[in-house]
């Protein structure tokens, strides 16, 4: 299942899509490479976003999940959904250099809820986009699903029921986690309070940074302040973002490390706060802000810049 269109940005992790699928659908793309490897599989696309109006009746017609997501609102959307309609879903998950592997909502085993009771504020969880991922690690992640999914079809081996594996690829370390079921559980305790699929994007707070406040400055009055020598900007981007492309004469400091380095800053200058495409730079606007700091954000990010006062620079 993806409403999506295959991406060039795709390619290097999602090894089902060549370059001449690119601007497809993904579940044809999908269907037609795994009809090549075995015509004797049967695939059913379902080419739409999974919804609290779709989801049960879409996964009461299969006997099992794989979770693929990579935003908090459809996984609690598939844990609640296969709970509900007893089906197990195997749980994977991808950050940077990170995986997580798992299967939820067994019979008698923990569910996502059980590890994962309430989601992290939105305005912390940065996309893919945004952190990056290592291309090989959603093939490694997504084999070792595929691994758990035929185990449990088969009933052979011992499942990751009540076991959260942790991958560190840059380690190249597996770890291990015991989960147990959680008796206070909201969906799965004998004392729920989950009967139904509820609005899950507004309960992961998904689009919380559009509430944030909307004080930014232009590229063009950035353009004219550049000269100023009260003019400081900071680029609250990851490294590897800053590598990519950057303002000529703007500051490193990522968002995360922010907080402990304000000390850094000059307190008198005029801050214009700058990440990707506006949402992190608000939030590093708002810190600085009610730290006394004169700062507003750059509407648009690095991608505006680019697009308007350097056109030769590169976009990401």
């Amino acid at each position: 299942m993806d409403a999506d269109l295959v991406d060039l940005t795709n390619l290097q992790r999602q090894v089902l899509h060549g370059t001449a699928a690119v601007g497809r659908r993904k579940t044809e793309s999908a269907r037609e490479r795994l009809r090549d490897l075995n015509p004797h599989v049967e695939v059913i696309p379902h080419a739409v976003r999974l919804t609290s109006e779709n989801a049960l009746e879409l996964l009461g017609g299969y006997d099992i999940a794989l979770d693929g997501s990579d935003n908090f609102p459809t996984r609690y959307l598939v844990n609640d959904a296969s709970v509900l309609a007893g089906k197990p879903y195997v749980y994977g998950s991808i950050f940077r250099f990170d995986g997580q592997v798992s299967i939820f909502g067994a019979p008698d085993g923990p569910c996502y809820r059980c590890l994962f009771s309430e989601p992290p504020p939105a305005d912390l969880v940065p996309n893919c986009a945004e952190a990056g991922v290592l291309g090989v690690l959603p093939g490694l992640v997504g084999s070792l699903q595929a691994l758990e999914a035929i185990k449990w079809i088969l009933g052979i081996g011992e499942s990751m029921v009540g076991r959260l594996l942790l991958v560190d690829a840059l380690r190249l370390r597996f770890r291990e986690i015991a989960l147990r079921k959680d008796p206070e559980c909201a969906i799965c305790g004998p004392n729920r309070t989950i009967t139904r699929l509820i609005d899950y994007e507004a309960y992961c707070g998904a689009g919380a940074g559009d509430s944030l406040p909307h004080s930014g400055i232009s590229v063009t009055e950035l353009q004219r302040g550049l000269g100023s020598p009260d003019t400081l900007v900071v680029d609250v981007r990851e490294p590897w973002e800053w590598e990519i492309a950057r303002i000529a004469g703007s500051r490193l400091v990522p968002l995360g490390e922010l907080p402990a380095r304000l000390a850094e800053l000059d307190p008198h200058a005029a801050i214009v706060t700058v990440c990707h495409k506006g949402k992190r730079s608000l939030m590093a606007q708002q810190l600085l802000q009610g730290a006394g700091f004169r700062a507003r954000s750059l509407e648009g990010g690095i991608d505006a810049w680019a697009e308007e006062a350097e056109p030769g620079m590169a976009r990401y």
